[in-house]
């Protein structure tokens, strides 16, 4: 079991656990200590992760676990960078800190609007009531105008079916008048002005003839259009009407679906700044991470240095003379074959 947990607290903090196993037992407490803060940080951030993805990414019990596993990552691959330093410079550590403080605010603002969530939403309920009178009034006028302009043409719509059927009544029929034309033959008797002898001959004229019926008054036609018309306007008269009665709710329902970060920011800012004990709580939240973020950091800042560490600098001294042997060698081989193929010139010359 003991070695699963130094070999699982290698993994995590980036430790060889081939060298760790043959190290003394302050090595191996090292690893336990720095894996058990990793622990701490890690659960945290896992926690604050989830929540984040949950509450305002609305990604689902499954994209909240990866967010979580992603924080998680981040912040094991962020505490690594001071781990696995073996000689940190004050830099580092100072921009180690600058981490710590801003992370601290973050998971202090995110782990704060969990604990004050019922406190955010009933802030939150101030607010949105606020924003929702302020857009009634826009709403309000728009509607009441439409409907006014509805009215309007209602009005007049039965002012024009009123009339038409008022005339209608007056006169259901109309006299209608048809004109035909016809053709009769007459007979013409002229005196031939060459014999003197009458000629009698038939002409075809046109004939027009005039008849009158009683019709349906056109008018008639137009009232069940024009009634269908009004209808319609009134239908949509009543939808304004019921879109006016129900607007306040809708708008609460609207404005209540949306669980923005910032949103619930504002509102967590104006309970801080309105409440002592609030304030009081967030700020101990912030020390608590900030605490639980820079323990790694002040670990390593004032940690001795341990056999693993000595170990991992004899091996670099090591390979670092391996690499200057080789080197040298390679340099020396190159200087003897330079003479060789010198004398072997000379040689030559004097045999000439």
């Amino acid at each position: 079991m003991r070695n699963l947990w130094i070999r699982f607290g290698c993994f995590l903090i980036g430790y060889n656990y081939n060298i760790i196993k043959n190290c003394s037992e302050v090595a191996a407490k090292t690893v336990k200590r720095y894996t058990s803060a990793m622990l701490i940080i890690g659960i945290l951030w896992a926690f604050v992760g989830y929540t984040f993805s949950e509450r305002y990414l609305k990604l689902g019990e499954i994209g909240s676990i990866i967010g979580a596993i992603i924080f998680v990552v981040i912040i094991i691959q962020i505490e690594r960078q001071i781990i696995l330093s073996f000689n940190p410079n004050k830099y580092l550590f100072r921009f180690r800190y600058g981490i710590a403080f801003i992370m601290a605010i973050i998971g202090a603002v995110i782990i704060d609007q969990i604990i004050f969530k019922e406190d955010i939403e009933i802030a939150k309920k101030e607010a949105i009531a606020q924003r929702v009178d302020d857009l009634m009034k826009i709403k309000t006028k728009e509607l009441n105008e439409q409907i006014a302009q509805l009215d309007s043409a209602i009005t007049q719509k039965e002012t024009e079916l009123s009339e038409l059927l008022h005339d209608v009544e007056k006169q259901p029929t109309i006299k209608s008048y048809s004109t035909q034309t016809q053709f009769r033959s007459e007979r013409v008797t002229i005196i031939d002005s060459i014999t003197g002898k009458p000629v009698v001959t038939e002409k075809t004229i046109p004939v027009n003839i005039t008849t009158s019926s009683n019709v349906e008054n056109p008018k008639i036609a137009m009232i069940a259009p024009l009634q269908e018309t009004i209808n319609e306007l009134r239908r949509e008269r009543i939808a304004k009407t019921s879109t006016l009665i129900e607007l306040r709710p809708n708008l609460e329902r609207e404005y209540a679906q949306f669980n923005g970060f910032i949103d619930e920011l504002i509102v967590m800012f104006k309970i801080l700044t309105g409440s002592i004990p609030a304030l009081i709580i967030w700020f101990l939240w912030f020390l608590l991470l900030l605490a639980i973020e820079l323990f790694i950091v002040q670990s390593k800042k004032h940690e001795e240095e341990t056999d693993y560490i000595t170990v991992i600098k004899h091996q670099m001294e090591l390979r670092k003379k391996k690499l200057n042997l080789l080197a040298r060698k390679y340099l020396d081989s190159s200087d003897f074959s330079d003479k060789k193929s010198k004398y072997t010139g000379i040689n030559s010359l004097s045999n000439i």
